[in-house]
């Protein structure tokens, strides 16, 4: 396993995670039911960055991405890499990804607080 693929244990009720900068994959048993699939034209991006215009992408084109109650699942049928300017590429092994981009919480002036997306 890579150093940015992290298994807790030999446990296998524990998933496989994959990280790339604030990109978080987390492997599922399956992609709900009612999910809907993205349209897709060329690369899949799982974030891009609000300062560099950099993304998380995969470019594979047998990959898919979907969205249930808000949530952003990939689905890779073969091996697909998730690229990024300012990271090493990672191996992502054919499978069922939940897709999670790390918050940062942000005090507001006032009553109000916030959970922002980190963006690159």
């Amino acid at each position: 396993m890579s150093a940015r693929g992290t298994r807790l244990s030999h446990d296998t009720s524990i998933p496989m995670t994959l990280r790339q900068g604030d990109i978080l994959l987390v492997a599922v048993p399956g992609i709900p039911d009612g999910a809907r699939q993205q349209p897709r034209t060329g690369r899949i991006v799982l974030a891009e960055g609000e300062a560099t215009g950099h993304a998380h992408a995969i470019h594979e084109p047998d990959a898919r991405t979907f969205v249930h109650a808000g949530v952003r699942y990939l689905l890779t049928r073969s091996r697909a890499q998730l690229v990024h300017e300012e990271h090493a590429p990672i191996d992502v092994p054919p499978g069922r990804w939940r897709v999670v981009q790390q918050r940062e919480y942000e005090p507001a002036a006032g009553h109000y607080q916030s959970w922002r997306p980190v963006l690159d």
